[in-house]
């Protein structure tokens, strides 16, 4: 029988992995763009800006949001979206470690 291998990462890494997945598509890059721009805006105004259907947007914006990048503030009957600058200082830093380690 073969033994599971238990790796732990580090938080730091499991949180730069989010990250990157968030950064991963496009669509995600132009939605955190027209977020970073419009500073806030609803679903419904995203999905104009961008050549996808609602559907797919919800997506995007639920794995941006699951990274933390964004936040949502629900508002009935809409979702309003906003870039986590909190969240979004801590990413640039983790990244820039990442991107300056050296041999």
């Amino acid at each position: 029988m073969a033994h599971t291998k238990i790796i732990a990462y580090k938080e730091d890494e499991i949180q730069i992995a989010k990250i990157a997945k968030a950064f991963g598509h496009p669509a995600r890059l132009a939605i955190l763009r027209h977020l970073i721009e419009t500073n806030e805006c609803c679903c419904s105004e995203i999905v104009k800006s961008l050549p996808i259907a609602q559907a797919t947007v919800s997506q995007h914006l639920k794995i941006l949001k699951e990274a933390g990048l964004i936040e949502g503030v629900i508002s009935p009957p809409k979702v309003c979206y906003c870039i986590n600058w909190q969240y979004w200082a801590k990413s640039k830093s983790l990244l820039e470690k990442l991107m300056t380690l050296s041999h």
